[in-house]
């Protein structure tokens, strides 16, 4: 709606504007909604229901009942947060010595001018929340473990297949001599018993195991694989830089904030950038020429989809100290594969505010500049003049001359959330250097990792894992 030179285009008169803010506005109501209804009823309903189909004397409308049963429980929590964000008093009644009936009135009034945003907003920021921990969790860590896993590589399978006939051969070896003790007839004593039960399940994973490596060895995925080796090095240089842009630009951020901001108070506002970042100043400049702007959103999206995928794939899904699902190539239970969209779902809900965070400038108002008049003086005209110089908007701008972005009302309408969110990035940056270093201390991954653990794989059933 603006010139470059920070005048408004001529279209854009208060109305007009108006109306287009109503319609972003509106459009985000919709689309939060939408991820209210999945977070809340659908996923939930979906998992209760596939949780009762495990038990087959179960029927279809009794799997219904007990799943609408269950997830009555999250709309119930959905509604609490709604009725919380919507009476928060944001603002306090300018008189002190007003009737309790007087505030109550003021809280519906504050309800009906704000159309709901305050309620909504508090329900997502609250979703944000434990997508912030879920990114500190995964997204952190598979920023780290993804590049630095494609440029390790995994084992060689016939490397491996040879320690496991040798690891094969000295099983063997142990399980005959403790059953030649009882070749005179003699019972074995307690202890050799248990020592002859752990050998023998070592021998059978140790021939499941023999059995992949020998289908892996052999099968034409393994080939094309190494064949594309040297495309994953680069990629994995590529995922290494990119993931090191991210961190000095969040760190550069938040360091900013620290120094320069109005305090906790305020959820850390910023008075204008003080300390540029790569992406902050980047993503202004890219949206003079449209789309660019949206193709590097669109890229920073993804790669925070892939990294919180790698993460999960690599720790599991768990629930404090307890594991509980492990993601695999075509063996993940479906309950796994909701929980799996559910966290990817409230991960793509923090990007909005890790965006924020790596790029403000951009995410508050773009690369809108507004008028300032400057006093000068000239030599040539006595006294001093007026000049008026655009200046790119920030959050000292004029409200008039400046239009803030409909996604920020949603992310900084409580400032306890955003202050919660600037913690987090610094947990954020600290996990990620965590896993950076576990990741470069790890050796190569085994070509066929996990069927040691996974006692559910069918013996029957070869698959290829991650080569």
């Amino acid at each position: 709606m603006k010139n470059q030179n920070g005048t408004f285009k001529d279209w854009a008169n208060a109305n007009v504007s108006r109306q287009i803010e109503d319609t972003v506005l509106y459009g985000y109501y919709t689309l939060y909604s939408v991820i209210l209804f999945c977070v809340f009823f659908w996923i939930p309903f979906v998992y209760f229901y596939y949780e009762e189909k495990d038990d087959d004397d179960t029927s279809k409308c009794t799997q219904i009942k007990t799943a609408l049963k269950y997830t009555l429980g999250f709309v119930v929590i959905c509604a609490l947060l709604l009725l919380v964000g919507a009476f928060v008093p944001l603002n306090v009644p300018n008189n002190k010595n007003s009737t309790e009936w007087e505030k109550v009135k003021f809280l519906f009034e504050e309800l009906g001018s704000s159309h709901g945003l305050a309620a909504l907003s508090f329900s997502i920021s609250s979703l944000t929340l434990i997508g912030m921990l879920a990114a500190i969790t995964y997204t952190a860590y598979g920023m780290s473990a993804l590049p630095l896993n494609l440029i390790k590589g995994t084992r060689s399978a016939a490397y491996e297949r040879l320690e496991n006939t040798e690891d094969i051969e000295e099983v063997e070896q142990h399980i005959q001599t403790i059953k030649s003790k009882s070749k005179d007839g003699r019972p074995l004593p307690a202890r050799d018993k248990r020592a002859l039960k752990q050998f023998e399940e070592r021998l059978r994973t140790l021939k499941k195991r023999e059995r992949h490596l020998e289908f892996i060895e052999n099968s034409w995925w393994t080939k094309f694989c190494g064949a594309l080796r040297p495309l994953k090095i680069i990629w994995g240089i590529f995922f290494i830089l990119v993931a090191l842009l991210f961190v000095i630009s969040l760190f550069l951020s938040n360091l900013d904030k620290a120094l320069h901001s109005a305090g906790i108070d305020s959820g850390f506002i910023i008075f204008g950038a003080n300390l540029s970042n790569p992406l902050n100043m980047l993503l202004p400049l890219l949206q003079t020429v449209f789309p660019l702007d949206y193709i590097l959103i669109t890229i920073i999206i993804m790669y925070f989809i892939f990294t919180s995928m790698a993460g999960i794939r690599n720790i599991g899904i768990w629930f404090f100290w307890i594991r509980l699902y492990k993601i695999r190539r075509g063996r993940t239970r479906p309950q796994a594969l909701l929980f799996l969209c559910m966290i990817l779902l409230l991960i793509v809900l923090h990007t909005s505010y890790m965006i924020y965070s790596l790029a403000p400038q951009y995410v508050m108002y773009g690369s809108q500049n507004y008028l300032m008049e400057t006093n000068i003086t000239s030599d040539n005209h006595k006294g001093n003049s007026t000049l008026s110089v655009p200046k790119r908007c920030d959050a000292d701008a004029p409200e008039d001359q400046c239009t803030v972005t409909r996604t920020y009302l949603f992310l900084h309408k409580f400032w306890f959330f955003s202050a919660a969110y600037y913690f987090g990035n610094w947990a954020f940056l600290g996990v990620f250097l965590i896993g950076l270093i576990v990741s470069c201390c790890k050796g190569k991954k085994s070509v066929i990792e996990g069927v040691d653990e996974d006692s559910d794989i069918s013996d029957d059933e070869p698959s290829v894992y991650s080569v």
